[in-house]
């Protein structure tokens, strides 16, 4: 493979041999910039524009995390995916990832074979756009699907349907990964969907979130006690929303977009 047709890839760790190690075995494939610092990266940066960002989440002084949020906040790097390297295999850091922006998460230690992965994935926009988490939104009123979507949809495969009867059928074809149920509709409430949800042995654990302006302590316990995984209070707040999401596709994340995780 040429020089000129290799992609352009920093990997930012503290441990430099593990660096040279992986700039030598993917050098056919990709051109490996190291960096061992915060600080080297962005000064490699100033000079380079990268496809994909390796980073490592455990380093001194600026870690992974304090440098995904420096990214983020710079409109000439916001854009570039950002993979995680870690040994953090807990689901609370894996989420804290997702939130700041990181498209995935490699396990330390790692093979070849999973990291080629991840990269291709990430510069394969068909397969990212294929594999997106799907989110199924009912609720009678178009305006709050409509709003729903403006919200998911660069993140997530958003559909939407106001009438909940047709939810049954519906689901004979269609696996979300995770529902948004408003309470109060015409003829069938939240309350009455769960049991229908409930019913396919495929979705007996994924999460189902009411969206309601009830928000008393009984009225959230009955829910709960029904077999809703969480609430969301309406008006629908962007950051609570994006952030049960996230919390609630934990597993999903974990299963589907997580390479090497055990």
């Amino acid at each position: 493979m040429q020089e000129k047709s290799r992609r352009k890839i920093i990997m930012v760790d503290d441990v430099g041999f593990l660096l040279l190690s992986a700039k030598e075995r993917l050098k056919e494939r990709y051109e490996i910039f190291p960096a061992t610092s915060a600080e080297t990266l962005f000064g490699i940066l100033e000079n380079i524009e990268p496809e994909i960002i390796l980073l490592d989440i455990n380093m001194p002084n600026v870690d992974g995390y304090e440098t995904i949020q420096k990214l983020k906040a710079d409109s000439r790097f916001a854009d570039i995916p950002v993979i995680f390297l870690t040994s953090k295999s807990d689901k609370d850091s894996l989420i804290k990832g997702k939130n700041l922006g990181a498209v995935d998460f490699i396990t330390k230690p790692f093979t070849d074979a999973v990291l080629i992965e991840s990269i291709e994935y990430q510069l394969d926009p068909k397969k990212r756009e294929h594999n997106k988490p799907l989110i199924l939104a009912v609720d009678d009123n178009p305006s709050i699907l409509k709003a729903v979507n403006s919200i998911l949809n660069q993140q997530y495969t958003v559909r939407t349907l106001t009438n909940p009867e047709k939810l049954q059928g519906l689901l004979k074809v269609l696996t979300p990964d995770l529902f948004l149920l408003d309470c109060k509709m015409p003829i069938l409430h939240g309350f009455d969907l769960i049991p229908i949800i409930r019913g396919f042995k495929k979705h007996e654990e994924t999460p189902i979130i009411f969206l309601t302006s009830e928000g008393t302590v009984d009225y959230i316990s009955t829910a709960i006690s029904q077999g809703a995984s969480d609430f969301i209070i309406k008006p629908i707040n962007k950051d609570v929303l994006l952030e049960k999401i996230a919390l609630h596709l934990g597993d999903f994340v974990m299963k589907r977009r997580i390479r090497s995780f055990e």
